[in-house]
């Protein structure tokens, strides 16, 4: 349960809320109301608690759904940041 709670963290210190619980409480879905950059437009993370992962969904271009998943959190904070890093040097 720890891993899961640490996703939940590092998502809501990344500007993420959430916004409903479903499949009886093992997903928890959250959104970003601001994008930082255009690359993370509509951005959603869906925490699954039966694989213990996390699969961010974003809209780089309109109608291209991209997805990154994660199961572990060191590999989800560095995506984070690799991001940032990208988008800054542009």
């Amino acid at each position: 349960m720890g891993r899961l709670q640490s996703f939940q963290a590092l998502a809501q210190q990344r500007g993420f809320t959430e916004i409903n619980k479903s499949g009886g409480g093992t997903a928890v879905w959250f959104k970003r109301k601001a994008p930082d950059t255009a690359r993370e437009t509509h951005q959603r993370i869906c925490i699954d608690g039966l694989s213990k992962s996390v699969t961010i969904y974003w809209m780089a271009v309109p109608g291209n759904l991209r997805s990154q998943t994660f199961r572990d959190v060191p590999g989800m904070e560095e995506w984070f940041e690799l991001g940032l890093q990208t988008v800054v040097q542009r």
